[in-house]
């Protein structure tokens, strides 16, 4: 049996030529353009499923992840094309939902968990060449911010032990791995209460200015402590982490991420708007002047930081106003990263239940393609000021547009472009050509709103650079 997971049309073509058993699909229900792009993938499906059939050899098709918790009904009952259905929390599950499927009966289990981390059940990286890895820290989120469907397909925050994560940390070291990322919902509220010791911890302090619809939980070891035991795992590891939320950025983690010379000097910091009125609607629990408050303090404590965001066009109620405000919101802070979107209403949300979706399709659009427009002149101005200085780069592997250059991601987690050459190795005593997982120094030559171009000038070192 193979699993057999696919991102393109491509790969439909290489399921005919080497046919799968199995089909799992997983899935996204955050903005309704992902789930849109499962259904048009299961019309593809539909008539590989049939093929299949005629040949006597059964495919069976799974929906995985938050768009099956959120619409297993229907994702069963439509036109009877899927046999798996399994949401967030039931990964475990999978073996026996096959087992039924392969007895010609649909199989579903949606149910989401108090408790479940996947924390004894490490990922197998089938790249040996792979540079990067992401581990989940921790699933869910209690923010419930009115436009979000996370709480629901993914329930309540729970965090992995922090034994756990530092035994996977150590075996990505071992493989030869250069840049981890530690993923959740919401990273920075963190919170391990795996052992008793760890309950007697006070509750964390908000950023000023900042509230939440719940209250603080006291006890747990936080995400400061994670990402401090992390760092000392290895020092020519990056470390990374996302999605965060404003709220939940104590100074303990600002120190650490300057301190450390392998924590990226990156930061999310998700404003969603730059109105303190369509704040308050979709609960974020902070105004504009709070937020523009954290970023100053963050630029005071990590000079040089890199800042991304997410914005929302034509919230609920959003005035033309609201959006010039959140325009103004992109040129004032001149963001290097930016993940813009126009507002889909999801079913079982606070929005969904308290609020219209009264902005018109045409005037989300032409919001979206406004704010995205200014983000790129100011993004293009805040990478161009790196523009002849030496970037440390950690190289990913050929260009897409060119064999004869390599392109990779500064610590500011910006793609950066430069000719495949030989050049000094770490120690200065030999020439060589970069290879994915080195680090490697580049001295910038131009930017755009989206990637850096320079010069390759010799290998380096995380250690090494930290020193110069």
């Amino acid at each position: 049996m193979t699993l057999e997971a696919f991102s393109n049309h491509y790969d439909l073509l290489r399921l005919l030529l080497w046919p799968a058993d199995v089909v799992l699909l997983v899935t996204c229900s955050v903005r309704e353009k992902a789930e849109q792009a499962i259904w048009n993938r299961l019309q593809h499906l539909k008539a590989l499923k049939a093929k299949r059939l005629q040949a006597r050899l059964p495919l069976h098709i799974g929906i995985l992840g938050c768009m099956a918790e959120r619409l297993k009904e229907k994702i069963l009952h439509k036109e009877k094309l899927v046999d798996i259905v399994a949401g967030p929390d039931a990964y475990r599950d999978l073996p026996r939902l096959l087992a039924v499927a392969e007895s010609g009966q649909q199989a579903a289990n949606v149910l989401l968990s108090l408790e479940e981390t996947y924390a004894d059940i490490l990922p197998v990286q089938t790249s040996a060449s792979g540079a990067t890895a992401f581990v989940s820290i921790m699933r869910g989120c209690d923010n419930m911010c009115s436009y979000c469907i996370v709480p629901f397909t993914r329930g309540r925050e729970r965090s992995r032990p922090i034994a756990s994560i530092l035994q996977e940390v150590k075996m990505l070291s071992d493989q030869g791995v250069r840049e981890v990322t530690l993923l959740g919902q919401n990273v920075n509220s963190f919170r391990d209460m795996s052992e008793v010791q760890f309950q007697s911890a006070a509750p964390p302090v908000l950023s000023r200015g900042f509230s939440t619809v719940y209250k603080p939980k006291p006890g747990g070891l936080r995400f400061a402590h994670l990402l401090d035991q992390v760092s000392r795992i290895d020092p020519e590891m990056r470390i990374r982490f996302t999605s965060p939320h404003p709220k939940d950025f104590p100074d303990e983690v600002l120190q650490l991420i300057q301190e450390r010379h392998n924590i990226c000097k990156q930061l999310h910091l998700p404003a969603q708007s730059g109105s303190s009125r369509v704040l308050e609607a979709m609960r974020r629990g902070y105004t504009r002047e709070a937020y523009l408050e954290l970023v100053q303090h963050v630029r005071d404590s990590i000079p040089g930081v890199s800042l991304s965001s997410d914005f929302i066009a034509g919230f609920c109620g959003e005035r033309e106003e609201d959006h010039q405000q959140t325009v103004s919101l992109l040129r004032e802070v001149r963001y290097n990263v930016g993940f813009l979107f126009a507002y889909s209403m999801r079913e079982k949300t606070r929005a969904y239940h308290r609020l219209q979706d009264d902005v018109p399709v045409d005037v989300k659009r032409r919001r979206l393609e406004e704010l995205i427009a200014v983000f790129r002149e100011e993004a293009a101005r805040a990478n161009g000021a790196v523009v002849g200085h030496s970037q440390v780069v950690l190289v990913e592997g050929p260009s897409k547009r060119s064999p004869s250059e390599l392109c990779g991601r500064n610590d500011g987690n910006i793609k950066v472009i430069f000719p495949d050459a030989e050049v000094e190795d770490a120690e200065g005593k030999a020439l060589r050509r970069a290879q994915p997982g080195d680090y490697v120094l580049v001295k910038v030559t131009s930017a755009s709103s989206q990637t850096l171009k320079g010069v390759l000038l010799c290998h380096t070192t995380l250690s090494r650079s930290a020193t110069c």
